[in-house]
């Protein structure tokens, strides 16, 4: 699994929080990804995204224009089939 945090250059402390907030959710799910930060506009435009930050999760843009929490993270990675089975036995 990939995903991708795309951020204007000058609002990076939002995508660093962004960053964290994937990191831990990943770690509490026990869940190995690519996590990838991108302070670049082109990078944005080309995935037609317009505000900053905004999480990709294998090239689909799933929360934009703001820093997603822990559990909205967790909530999203557990929609993909591949996971929830893994969630189901955690809780």
């Amino acid at each position: 699994m990939r995903i991708d945090i795309l951020c204007k250059p000058e609002s990076a402390g939002r995508g660093e929080r962004a960053l964290e907030n994937v990191r831990e959710a990943l770690s509490s799910m026990g869940v190995e990804a690519e996590v990838h930060l991108f302070k670049d506009r082109r990078k944005m435009i080309d995935n037609r995204v317009y505000v900053s930050p905004a999480l990709l999760i294998d090239d689909s843009v799933r929360v934009s224009g703001r820093v997603p929490e822990v559990d909205e993270v967790v909530k999203i990675l557990g929609e993909r089939p591949r996971y929830r089975h893994r969630l189901q036995q955690v809780a």
